[in-house]
């Protein structure tokens, strides 16, 4: 099966609001998969629906080779699911919550010790299996989480927004495991607003308003959706001097990032031009996988003015 994940055309409509619009995606075996768009976009409906837990209100696909209307129990038990508010028993150290999950995943009794002691040692656990699940820290929990969700060893892990709310530091060590489960041949699905994290996935997914607007490598995000020259400008008032670049002929786009605007042009000859009528050097830069969610939801926004 070299797709463990399929969909065509799946959407879910809630009443007159449509959350997810005939999406279409495909999910290798051992990939790490990124699901990037702002609050509302349609990610965590996905997700539930990939999971079993809502049902599609039309188009189809399959996890794992399973219908997701005519299979859901069966893709239940093969997967691993985990969001940002996954459920610890904060009154249950982490030795007794990695005993519970198991016992909630029916991991067959002979394999329990092994299992949690991979996960403690996964999780970098260890000489904490006493401790109260409520004392542990942000990054703790999350990574204690992550091993009540895999400790049945699905083939494939779900991640909804499972970094928010904890340090950069603890993000950074949350998906050096995960890109080690990915080694191990476990799909991963994480939805994310973090660019950082983009990066460091095989494939990405934009979606806004509940519709797939590109989807490829990091790299080839990059390559194919900002056409033209990338340059910084740090100027003042940033903000109020964008629309009047945007204006001028040789300007494609221009987005502010923090102080600083990223602006795309034509082509190189427009720094000169940029830079006489700002008063300030542009710097070339290779563009950010940020620029390239900023052009898409731009040119999505465009689109539906246009329509």
């Amino acid at each position: 099966m070299e797709y463990v994940v399929e969909t065509h055309n799946l959407t879910k409509a809630f009443g007159s609001f449509i959350a997810v619009d005939k999406l279409n995606i495909r999910i290798k075996r051992g990939e790490i998969y990124g699901f990037l768009g702002p609050n509302g976009a349609g990610k965590s409906t996905t997700i539930r629906m990939l999971c079993g837990i809502l049902e599609p209100t039309s188009g189809y696909g399959t996890v794992l080779g399973y219908d997701l209307v005519k299979d859901t129990e069966k893709i239940k038990s093969k997967i691993g699911y985990m969001s940002q508010k996954f459920s610890l028993y904060d009154d249950l150290t982490v030795l007794e919550n990695l005993q519970f999950y198991a016992g909630i995943y029916n991991v067959p009794l002979g394999e329990r010790k092994t299992r949690i002691a991979e996960m403690i040692e996964m999780a970098h656990l260890a000489g904490r299996e006493k401790e109260l699940a409520a004392n542990l820290s942000g990054g703790w929990k999350q990574r204690l989480a992550l091993g009540c969700a895999i400790i049945a060893r699905p083939s494939i892990i779900f991640l909804d927004e499972p970094t928010s709310g904890v340090s950069p530091t603890s993000r950074r060590h949350f998906f050096n495991i995960i890109q080690s489960l990915a080694r191990e041949g476990v799909t991963i699905m994480v939805t994310t607003h973090f660019m950082d994290e983009a990066e460091r996935c095989n494939k990405i997914a934009f979606i806004s308003a509940g519709q797939l607007m590109a989807m490829d490598t990091p790299d080839n995000l990059k390559e194919s959706t900002i056409d033209g020259l990338l340059v910084e400008l740090s100027v003042p008032d940033a903000m109020e001097k964008m629309s009047s670049i945007e204006q001028l002929p040789f300007v494609k786009e221009c987005t502010i990032h923090g102080s600083l605007l990223h602006v795309l042009l034509e082509s190189e000859g427009g720094m000169a031009d940029l830079q006489n009528f700002t008063g300030v050097e542009p710097k070339p830069i290779k563009p950010s996988l940020e620029d390239v969610f900023l052009a898409l939801a731009k040119r999505q926004r465009a689109g539906e003015k246009n329509a």
